[in-house]
């Protein structure tokens, strides 16, 4: 499946919690109904898929991705009024860590 059709899917999926849920809750909430939204659409999700961070080739930490979906897009779940620069960052560091090229950063706030 190419990234536009994965992302398609995925980027459908958040309508469909949106639509459902609305906003004001946590991001854990979102999280866990868009992994009943990916699987309805036959794809593969990963909750908080933990990354080993590395410095000098000596792990020296490690941290969740909110979803990584059909081990290829990198997804990160916000429930903010706006999003920020540092969210985005934030994506581009996940991308990094994984030696991804496509992300997805939903907003589910107002």
């Amino acid at each position: 499946m190419e990234y536009e059709d994965l992302t398609h899917k995925i980027i459908g999926c958040a309508y469909k919690v949106f639509n459902q849920l609305g906003f004001g809750f946590l991001e854990s909430i979102y999280r866990k109904a868009m992994v009943i939204e990916l699987v309805k659409v036959g794809l593969k999700a990963d909750e908080e898929r933990s990354l080993k961070v590395y410095y000098d080739d000596i792990i020296v930490g490690n941290f969740s991705l909110d979803l990584f979906i059909e081990d290829t897009i990198v997804v990160a779940l916000k429930s903010a009024q706006n999003l920020l620069l540092e969210h985005e960052l934030q994506l581009v560091d996940y991308l990094k860590g994984l030696k991804r090229d496509i992300g997805l950063l939903i907003n589910f706030g107002q």
